[in-house]
């Protein structure tokens, strides 16, 4: 099944859409079937009811500026070739602990998780995790792969249809059809769990460009992993995400490798007290938030699947 959607993104690459690109963020060739043009159309148009289904944003001025002023030093590390877009940064009023893009610069960072950590560089590490799914085109990636995936099950389902009744070809397709949806779908699973292990990556790059403590991203997860305690899970590999020890274990190669040089160096920072002042005393001020689990919208509720990027229902809306 993997080979099928391959052969049939490679033909999609050269008849529909954009084709093919080399992401300027990853460096990879894609496959996209839209342009940027239509990204940014798509997450501008969906952005407004995403804040009024999770309560719209936090009713505090001051709250709201530092969440921005935060993503827009993130966005002075992006890569060259990613063109200008309408970047916006929206602290919503909700209880849920999530996170997540649209694609073409709407970035979503849910008060519940604000209210879980306990520096700028914690927050400048989820933000940069969602500017990493937009930098790398994962929204436009997932839809291009799940077409691909529906498209190429239709054909093999037309081929058993239209065999003999006695042949092996509907004898065997008969059980082999089930199994390869299954099987396509563990695929697209997996697609998901590299696409967030790549948003991870790429955010540890953006906040310590920003002059971050990449450390922030690891100290994200382990609240996450112990939020998530005594919840129950499936088993990884049939998840759309990694578990939160494996993108610590990830995250804890690249601090003792790559970015090396950051730790034990004043010029990355934390800022815990800044986050205290600007952040957290503010949230505590309000009321309860607007939005809470009770009226969720199918988003994902499990803190060890804060980020909402790759949600199927949300993949499907994009």
């Amino acid at each position: 099944m993997r080979l099928i959607v391959l052969v049939i993104l490679g033909a999609l690459c050269g008849a529909v859409g954009t084709g093919c690109a080399v992401n300027p963020a990853t460096g990879r060739t894609i496959v996209v079937l839209n342009s940027w043009e239509k990204e940014i159309a798509m997450g501008l148009e969906a952005a407004p009811s995403m804040t009024s289904e999770f309560g719209g944003e936090v009713p505090d001025n001051e709250a709201r500026l530092y969440v921005d002023e935060v993503g827009k030093r993130l966005l002075m590390g992006i890569e060259e070739g990613v063109p200008d877009l309408p970047w916006e940064f929206t602290l919503l009023d909700s209880s849920v602990i999530n996170a997540f893009a649209l694609p073409g610069g709407q970035v979503f960072l849910s008060r519940g998780l604000a209210d879980k950590l306990t520096s700028e560089a914690e927050m400048a590490g989820v933000i940069g995790h969602e500017i990493g799914h937009v930098t790398a085109r994962h929204g436009n990636q997932r839809i291009t792969k799940q077409i691909g995936f529906n498209v190429a099950m239709g054909a093999v389902a037309l081929v058993v249809g239209a065999s003999d009744e006695d042949s092996d070809i509907r004898k065997y397709g008969q059980i082999g059809v089930p199994a390869l949806a299954f099987g396509g779908n563990v695929v697209l699973l997996s697609y998901g769990r590299n696409e967030e292990l790549e948003a991870d990556m790429l955010g540890v790059r953006y906040m310590s460009r920003a002059g971050y403590n990449p450390v922030g991203q690891r100290m994200v997860m382990e609240v996450l992993q112990a939020a998530s305690k005594g919840g129950s899970r499936p088993p990884e590999w049939l998840s759309t995400h990694p578990e939160s020890q494996t993108r610590i274990s990830r995250i804890n190669k690249l601090l003792s490798d790559e970015y090396a040089y950051t730790q034990n160096s004043p010029d990355y920072v934390m800022k815990e007290d800044e986050y205290q002042r600007r952040m957290l005393a503010r949230l505590n001020r309000l009321g309860p938030p607007a939005h809470g689990p009770t009226t969720s919208v199918g988003m994902l509720d499990n803190p060890s699947l804060w980020c909402a990027h790759c949600n199927p229902e949300l993949a499907l809306a994009e």
